[in-house]
């Protein structure tokens, strides 16, 4: 299958490499860098063909984040977020869709999915009041999708839902300082008694159930898959990338390398040293193949607008953990083996090995959650989650 993206995004990846450190140190992706990938049609990839988008198929688009991440974990990590909520907002009632997109194909929104947010019903629609972080590649976009509780009367949550916010109601708060994805600025955005109309406001239960007012616009297979696995495996596939870029520096940077210690000699003939790049290569292909299987299969089903069974959708949240889990095993192995010289500063192993550390710990990633639901639905037990 051919991914005319991916082609077209290869003569930009040596410029990403090479600006990482940059990236890494000021904290913030270039705009220049959001322009090549915009020209490149990666924030394209899953936005509905009526809006200007490809309408591609998912496993393309995380082939794409892959390659991106493999260079910069930053820019790859920004890139999959505003590329994926092009996917989000085609599920969205269309009045919506045409507000954000009418005005032009390339306009970006952010995101914060955890509902700190409150929402007041009013008449049309609701007031939404809330302080959200970790809005990644926020100073790119002009609107947020933003996660908040609906309070009842008696002020207590009756309901979880995403809204939709434009630019001219949040403010940006640079307040983004980490470890690692530190190109991110996943800063935090504030809404004061904002007035949200209810064509910009989903239920995530409704969306869980595949009840979503996007596909009466929007009827290809994309829009009906599930947001636990179209936007899950999307974080998984910048980790997968992060891990897979640091094993190929590895593998070039230590092929030639001699030993100034434990005896001397060539790296690459230290039988440890090539047991650790044949562990941490078989980690990242079974992360990538179980997780494009999955996420094939389901697109699948969606195409024949069948059924998704529930076995499948757990096996791709637990095929999605484990996909990150792995990359982050084979990311530990590399730099364990990496001698020394891995720990300076600005080091592609080391800014790597952060950036993958960072991003698996995304609420996507949350390992034994997502393991113990599958648990669960294989003794035949109830599962119900929004992230599945």
């Amino acid at each position: 299958m051919s991914n005319e993206v991916l082609e077209a995004l290869r003569a930009l990846l040596p410029g990403i490499a090479e600006r990482a450190r940059a990236v890494d140190e000021k904290g913030r992706v270039p705009v220049e860098t959001i322009r090549e990938l915009t020209a490149a049609g990666v924030f394209r990839m899953l936005q509905p063909t009526r809006h200007g988008g490809a309408e591609d198929d998912p496993v393309a688009f995380y082939e794409v984040v892959r390659a991106i991440s493999g260079a910069c974990g930053s820019t790859g990590w920004v890139a999959a977020i505003l590329g994926v909520h092009s996917w989000h907002l085609g599920l969205f009632p269309d009045e919506a869709q045409r507000e954000v997109w009418g005005p032009g194909p390339d306009t970006l929104v952010a995101s914060s999915y955890a509902p700190i947010g409150r929402l007041t019903p009013v008449d049309g629609g609701f007031e939404v009041t809330g302080r959200w972080s970790f809005s990644s590649g926020v100073e790119f976009a002009s609107w947020a999708l933003l996660g908040a509780l609906v309070v009842g009367a008696e002020g207590r949550p009756v309901d979880f839902m995403t809204v939709l916010v434009p630019r001219r109601d949040y403010e940006i708060r640079e307040v983004w300082d980490s470890m690692g994805l530190r190109g991110t600025a996943s800063d935090d955005i504030v809404v004061e008694k904002a007035f949200v109309p209810s064509h910009r406001a989903v239920r995530n239960i409704e969306q869980a159930r595949l009840h979503i007012p996007g596909r009466e616009v929007n009827p290809g297979p994309l829009y009906r898959m599930p947001f636990g696995t179209v936007f899950t495996n999307t974080i998984t596939a910048a980790v997968i990338g992060m891990a897979a870029g640091c094993h190929d520096h590895y593998v070039t940077l230590m092929r030639d390398r001699i030993r100034l210690s434990l005896g001397g000699g060539r790296f690459a003939e230290d039988q440890f040293a090539q047991v650790a790049v044949a562990r941490a290569a078989s980690e990242i292909d079974a992360a990538i193949l179980q997780t494009d299987r999955n996420v094939r299969e389901i697109h699948e089903y969606a195409a024949r607008d069948e059924r998704i069974p529930m076995e499948l959708r757990l096996r791709a949240r637990r095929d999605q953990v484990r996909g990150t889990e792995r990359a982050i095993e084979a990311i530990d192995i590399l730099f364990k083996t990496a001698g020394g010289n891995s720990l300076h500063r600005g080091n592609v192993i080391e800014r790597a090995w952060r950036d993958a550390h960072a991003g698996s710990v995304h609420v996507a990633n949350d390992v034994d959650h997502a393991l113990s639901m599958y648990g669960r639905g294989e003794f035949g037990l109830t599962v119900e989650d929004n992230l599945v």
